[in-house]
């Protein structure tokens, strides 16, 4: 993305400096080319014509994103936040750092995520193509991904020993996929995703695919020591190889964001 702006001034440096003006940025951080010179005109009054220059900015997708981030910040009335980038691969990473984060997060990082969003949306019209854009603070993220990786392992041996079904709260598609690769790990659980946009949550039950096992064992306090065996329906929970449903796979927060 290209950012211009033409100035006026009586000489080359004014106009330059005119344009630069419009940008809001200084003099050193931009190219320029000259539209026209300045001229003199008869007895240096008649027909004297000023200097036009046109200065310009390549805006990079990861500068756009971190300029409009800093943008909303200022429109929150949030001043004590630094805003910091780090371009990857195929996209960059924000970090916020500050007194006043706890705003920004939300509740359960909604307004984190939302921020996240259009952030991306932006970022991803500087070139037509996809830029992934993360925004974390204080390692929220890393924590976020733990407690839902502990939840969905925690739903899926009550769904193994209760045979009951639980429903979570609404999440995005990258949280709900945490959630499915958790209980995919433990034998006799399952999970899906139910409900439409905004409202579509992960349900996890017991997988009807999974048969119990007949574990006996002896009863104690059997004073003959030939004991009477038990037959008790039993779910094992231990690592599996099946395969995590496919949502927000290697894709950042709300999936891939076109054009």
């Amino acid at each position: 993305m290209i950012k211009e702006a033409i100035g006026v001034g009586d000489t080359e440096v004014l106009a330059l400096e005119d344009a630069c003006k419009q940008l809001g940025v200084e003099t050193y951080e931009v190219e320029f080319e000259t539209l026209q010179r300045a001229e003199k005109g008869f007895l240096g009054i008649f027909g004297k014509s000023q200097a036009k220059v046109r200065a310009f900015i390549k805006s990079s997708p990861a500068d756009t994103a971190m300029q409009f981030v800093k943008d909303v910040l200022n429109a929150m009335d949030i001043n004590s936040v630094e805003v910091k980038v780090t371009e990857e691969a195929e996209g960059a990473v924000i970090d916020l750092e500050g007194e006043e984060v706890g705003s920004i997060i939300g509740r359960r990082g909604e307004t984190l995520d939302a921020l996240q969003y259009l952030t991306g949306l932006v970022a991803n019209h500087v070139d037509n193509s996809y830029y992934k854009i993360t925004i974390n603070t204080g390692n929220y993220r890393e924590k976020r991904e733990k407690t839902l990786e502990i939840l969905g392992r925690k739903l899926a041996f009550k769904a193994v020993k209760t045979g009951m079904k639980t429903s979570l709260e609404p999440m995005n598609p990258y949280e709900r996929r945490i959630i499915h690769t958790a209980v995919q790990k433990v034998n006799g659980a399952t999970s899906w995703s139910e409900g439409e946009n905004l409202q579509r949550h992960v349900v996890i039950g017991p997988d009807g695919n999974v048969k119990p096992r007949n574990d006996k064992y002896r009863s104690k306090g059997n004073r003959s020591g030939r004991g009477k065996y038990n037959s008790k329906p039993k779910f094992t929970a231990e690592k599996s190889d099946r395969a995590p449903i496919n949502e927000g796979e290697g894709l950042g927060l709300y999936g891939r964001i076109d054009k």
